[in-house]
């Protein structure tokens, strides 16, 4: 391979290089194949925006750890906190004997999460572990066993989780039986309405169906709660309108159904609000959040209403790690960032630059279809026509494949795997951003063209 030299891009071997395909032999050797990268490298050194693999190779991150890394690879103030933290204590477990940076951030987070009612705030390690234990909340409150999610969410992979996820493959074949008492409701997918029928038919429809899914499915009064991504990460970044995420919400609050709002990707500045919610004027009963809340250190939390969160007694939620007092503190300066760096106001840059540079693909070849994004969180589909939309898998995974080849980390998303999102940290620089879109235009350039 000959040396890539631009201005933050730098490749000095193939990919991997000599040091990775060592590292490559001890995983296959170590590690089962479940556990799945796109690129076939290790991690030296990250900063920002950008990471250095074992050989020395700089890339431009655009998936930030599936969306964990808002605020960037190891920011300075964040590691010193950290540093802090180590030198007074570790880990005295929660349970064992309480610290103050725990009440700080549930303290902060009642205070910034949607709505003025009163709240309180427990930790996990991970979404999952949050969404297990807001539907044991929402059913210990409500009396009732049956929740709700939607066709393409993805909500983790545990048994309760994965049962609540709607992607067969990879997530859910083989693993089954799963969870009971689990339904699913039809979620909006404008690009593929139906021809002929306006965004406004599609709402009026599925919001039609949710109404007949009560008659038919499972009767209300059996339902605890209704989980819904305000914005679908692994579905394939599709955003709903304001009146379909109002209309369940208002189906939920006839009928005394809880609404949760799993935010665990489209937390924290993600969508060019603190929280994505916010763009539809919803305030849920119950909240999820992961991910970004902790900058790359595990922590996940659940806030609520006062009186949802009280109905668990003593030793009924919780666990060993969780709200560790490392993920607190890195918590704390994540949300510091947020506020006083602007990175919310920075993601609806971000994504105006990538929709821009994505809308001018899609103007030039019918294979790029389905152009789409919420703030910083955006997307294009491949397919094999533009007129019958038909997915083309194959072709996303080359896209990702060979960007990755050129410095650029990308990853896929999507029931038909054709989807190519963007999940960049809010701290990357315009000449960053416009670097990595210059790799994923050349890339499309060469593979049609």
């Amino acid at each position: 391979m000959q040396k890539t030299n631009r201005k933050y891009i730098q490749l000095n071997t193939s990919i991997p290089g000599p040091k990775a395909q060592e590292l490559l032999q001890r995983r296959q050797a170590n590690v089962p194949q479940g556990p799945a990268c796109n690129l076939p490298t290790f991690a030296e050194k990250g900063e920002g925006a950008l990471l250095t693999d074992v050989d020395g190779n700089t890339f431009i991150d655009f998936a930030g750890a599936i969306g964990t890394l808002n605020v960037g690879h190891r920011p300075a103030n964040l590691v010193e906190e950290l540093k802090q933290q180590l030198d007074r204590y570790i880990h005295p477990g929660f349970n064992c004997m309480m610290y103050e940076p725990y009440i700080q951030l549930a303290e902060k987070l009642n205070a910034i999460t949607p709505g003025d009612h009163e709240k309180k705030t427990f930790f996990l390690n991970s979404g999952a572990e949050a969404v297990e234990n807001a539907v044991k909340l929402a059913r210990k409150y409500t009396g009732r066993p049956a929740i709700v999610s939607f066709d393409r969410g993805f909500h983790g992979r545990t048994l309760l989780t994965m049962s609540l996820t709607s992607k067969v493959k990879p997530y859910k074949f083989g693993f089954g039986p799963f969870a009971p008492e689990t339904y699913k409701l039809p979620y909006p997918y404008y690009y593929r309405r139906p021809e002929g029928m306006t965004p406004e038919e599609v709402d009026q429809e599925l919001l039609r169906q949710a109404q007949d899914f009560l008659l038919g499915e499972v009767a209300p009064e059996t339902i605890a709660a209704v989980i819904m991504e305000p914005v679908q990460g692994e579905g394939g970044f599709l955003a709903p309108s304001k009146t379909f995420v109002q209309g369940i919400k208002a189906l939920c609050e006839e009928h005394g159904i809880l609404f949760i709002a799993d935010e665990v990707q489209t937390g924290f500045g993600r969508t060019g609000k603190l929280f994505a919610m916010e763009h539809f004027d919803v305030v849920p009963d119950l909240m999820t959040m992961s991910k970004s809340l902790g900058a790359g250190i595990p922590i996940s939390a659940v806030t609520g209403r006062a009186e949802i969160m009280d109905s668990a007694a003593p030793g009924e939620i919780g666990g060993t790690y969780g709200g560790s007092p490392l993920g607190c503190v890195a918590a704390l300066e994540v949300i510091r960032m947020m506020e006083e760096e602007k990175l919310p106001e920075r993601a609806q840059a971000i994504g105006e630059q990538v929709l821009a540079r994505f809308s001018r693909l899609q103007e030039k070849y019918p294979q790029i279809g389905g152009v789409r994004g919420v703030g910083a969180m955006c997307a294009f589909e491949t397919v094999k026509d533009a007129d019958t939309k038909e997915p083309d898998k194959e072709l996303a995974g080359r896209m990702i494949r060979e960007c990755g080849q050129r410095g650029v980390i990308l990853m896929g998303a999507g029931i038909y795997g054709n989807v190519i999102r963007t999940l960049a940290p809010l701290v990357i620089t315009d000449e960053q951003v416009q670097e990595a879109l210059d790799v994923i235009e050349e890339v499309v350039d060469e593979l049609l063209g």
